[in-house]
């Protein structure tokens, strides 16, 4: 499943697929900004979204072999809820 797949169900309930697109855009919106802002996002009975900071790592280089620092960054992990399956 992909977003159109998803506006175009959306499309079916409201009518409108114009109606839908907004409504799928600000629902996306709007759990990027709360990730964003480091909040957890929960959608009952699917599962929950959090940001985790994943640890900096050692890398190497493939052309030069050399050894690199990889850096701790953010990343979102995704725990599903019990009903989900």
């Amino acid at each position: 499943m992909n977003k159109a797949t998803m506006i175009e169900g959306v499309s079916k309930l409201t009518g409108s697929r114009v109606e839908a697109q907004r409504i799928v855009d600000f629902l996306f919106k709007s759990m990027r900004d709360a990730l964003r802002k480091n909040e957890k996002v929960v959608v009952q009975g699917f599962g929950s979204f959090h940001v985790v900071i994943r640890k900096p790592k050692k890398g190497r280089n493939i052309k030069t072999g050399q050894e690199v620092l990889i850096p701790a960054r953010p990343a979102v992990k995704f725990r599903r809820g019990k009903d989900f399956f």
